[in-house]
């Protein structure tokens, strides 16, 4: 992005830790500069094993405020930012799967539970992130055939992108819970040979608990009809018998 500095810094410290790293300031809404990042790491290391998509700004506002540059700006960073390194990769493993090579890769994404619950005050973000895990499943059908698992990550932690939420604020025990540290270990399980056999799922990741996201299931059922004057009874009937939609803890809604 605009500022190469964050990432910079974590080259510095995996060099200095003995390690390689090499980093790319492009712009992954930008679908030839998400080629080229791929392009890098190809390279440089001559493949490429796990694409990790994590970019995200912030630009909340209610929907009755919203403009039309904050709702663009969020969904491209978040969504065609995760479109654009999640395809040039699968290009590059279908490549090498069609040349017989027996591949072992991970796409892993960045969703969040704006995208999977909901949360006032971020249609953009919430539909952007909602967007990245269906992306996530139907990436993990697809891929499967190439030897590419797909999973997503739902974290809520304290970061650059959400300091000036108020989250900054916290006190210091919620903060160490709020840590990415605990986010870290599931995303770096995920890129390893032992999560080879879970794919398309969603896990809901925090400092205090870790799940996995259940998804839209058909829930309560009657017949239909063609009758428009009964379809308000049916309806009652079946959201009546419905849970409620969850919570930004995933829990039920309390409403």
């Amino acid at each position: 992005g605009a500022d190469d500095g964050p990432a910079l810094q974590v080259v510095a410290e995996i060099t200095e830790a003995g390690g390689e790293a090499v980093a790319d300031g492009g712009n992954v809404a930008d679908f030839g500069e998400a080629k080229a990042m791929v392009d890098l790491a190809i390279d440089t290391y001559g493949r490429l094993d796990v694409v990790i998509n994590n970019a995200g700004i912030l630009r909340d506002r209610m929907l009755v405020n919203m403009t039309e540059a904050e709702w663009d700006a969020v969904i491209a960073v978040h969504l065609k930012g995760t479109f654009g390194p999640a395809h040039h990769a699968a290009q590059h493993w279908r490549e090498r799967s069609k040349a017989g090579e027996e591949v072992d890769a991970r796409l892993i994404n960045t969703t969040s539970p704006s995208g999977i619950y909901g949360n006032v005050g971020q249609t953009n973000y919430g539909a952007a992130k909602a967007g990245i895990a269906a992306f996530t499943i139907i990436a993990a059908k697809e891929l499967a055939r190439y030897g590419v698992t797909a999973n997503a990550i739902a974290p809520a932690a304290l970061t650059r992108m959400t300091e000036d939420l108020g989250m900054g604020s916290a006190s210091e025990e919620d903060k160490a819970r709020m840590s990415p540290h605990w986010i870290a270990p599931l995303v770096t399980w995920l890129a390893s040979e032992e999560s080879r056999p879970v794919t398309g799922r969603v896990f809901d990741i925090t400092g205090r608990a870790m799940s996995v996201s259940e998804g839209w299931h058909r829930g309560p059922t009657v017949e239909p009809t063609d009758d428009p004057t009964r379809v308000g009874p049916l309806v009652e009937e079946i959201v009546s018998a419905a849970r409620p939609n969850a919570d930004m803890s995933g829990r039920d809604e309390q409403i």
